[in-house]
């Protein structure tokens, strides 16, 4: 009988730590993000990294968390241009981040990605790239964020078509 109330006592004490690390993790923050957001809606071939950091931009606009989404620059853009970007884009973005966005994903994605977002709601497009950062990749995926003027940030581009999937997620450049 003691045996017991100690591997009980054990188990509620594993159960307890298990779940209490959980709380903070990448993975629940992840789910929770998903769940409070719409879906997006993918065209083309992103890699699982591709798509997470895209996904996670949309999201962090929509919640205008400019500290989280300066959090997913890569590292060739200062700190003030990461800073005045992710401004511009919650500026810009941030209605149409709200409700139902697409994303076309260009060309393959083993070492960076040409992605277009295209905000159903308000019938906006941008362009952003999405590449892996650090020694190798190490730090995973990241997004470029050098557009610190309002203009050039919410330009859409010239060459995509006006809705996704519109040329068969190929890059024509």
């Amino acid at each position: 009988m003691r045996h017991r109330a100690v591997y009980g006592t054990a188990a509620a004490l594993l159960l307890s730590l298990s779940a209490c690390s959980l709380i903070g993790s990448p993975d629940l923050q992840y789910e929770t993000d998903y769940a409070n957001h719409e879906p997006l809606h993918v065209f083309g071939y992103p890699s699982t990294g591709s798509l997470q950091v895209v996904q996670e931009v949309v999201w962090r606009i929509a919640d205008g968390k400019a500290g989280d989404l300066e959090k997913l620059a890569t590292s060739d853009s200062t700190d003030s241009e990461t800073r005045k970007t992710a401004a511009n884009w919650i500026k810009g973005f941030q209605k149409g981040a709200k409700g139902k966005v697409a994303a076309d994903f260009y060309d393959e994605a083993s070492e960076r990605q040409v992605v277009v977002l295209y905000f159903q709601d308000t019938h906006q497009v941008k362009e952003i790239n999405v590449r892996p950062d650090g020694l190798a990749g190490e730090d995973g995926w990241q997004v470029l964020m050098n557009e610190t003027s309002l203009k050039e940030a919410t330009s859409a581009p010239t060459w995509a078509p006006k809705e996704p999937g519109g040329n068969g997620s190929v890059s024509t450049g």
